[in-house]
């Protein structure tokens, strides 16, 4: 499944990457993927030693990433079309923060942060809203400005135990140097067994179409 993420970026002209992971898997990932140069990029790796969120994880690269700004893709995502230009509008902008949006489901919302939009604005961020108010998706990718790691060092873990990313890009919205973009195309979420199995029956089907 990591293949998707990393074809995403590296389709964006992003070559230089560093893949965060688990104790767990961390000896596997390493071993499959060696220095990048099969893949035509350039690997870095980072153990993450617990489940703190996605913000304590975008931390660990702050060495890596310096004072360059720099995309985080979530693992168990998978675009079906190029994000490269909304890359390449953020690395230009002005802006020190971009997420992406997909218009899901109902249920979709309800499992992750949504966004509120008025008129192309970002008005809100919801955490896993019971009662959506709406169903633009923030998915898994996120583009910030180096002064993303002084948002990140102050967050205390959430009522459920790990640090929010919803809280992270909440501070942009507040600061007025947020932006979104709708993305193209199709998004899928495989991070359960249930969605891994969707993720997979859908993708045969475009396969199937090319």
């Amino acid at each position: 499944m990591i293949y998707y993420p990393l074809q995403t970026l590296k389709s964006a002209g992003i070559t230089n990457i560093m893949i965060v992971t688990g104790t767990h898997h961390a000896g596997t990932i390493f071993n499959h993927f060696g220095s990048g140069k099969d893949f035509g990029v350039k690997f870095t790796y980072r153990v993450q030693d617990e489940a703190g969120g996605i913000p304590q994880a975008i931390s660990l690269a702050e060495d890596f990433v310096g004072k360059d700004k720099f995309v985080s893709i979530n693992g168990d995502n998978i675009l079906t079309h190029s994000i490269k230009k909304f890359v390449e509008e953020f690395e230009k902008g002005q802006e020190e923060a971009r997420i992406l949006l997909y218009k899901g489901t109902t249920e979709q919302a309800k499992k992750s942060g949504i966004a509120v939009l008025k008129g192309d604005n970002v008005a809100e961020l919801i955490e896993k809203p019971q009662q959506p108010a709406s169903t633009m998706i923030s998915i898994g990718v996120y583009m910030y400005a180096p002064n993303v790691f002084d948002v990140i060092r102050p967050l205390r873990p959430s009522a459920r135990g790990e640090t929010e990313i919803t809280h992270v890009n909440t501070h942009y919205l507040k600061k007025g140097t947020l932006k979104a973009s709708i993305i193209e195309g199709e998004w899928l979420d495989a991070g359960t067994i249930d969605e891994l199995w969707e993720s997979n029956m859908r993708m045969r089907e475009i396969k199937q179409k090319i």
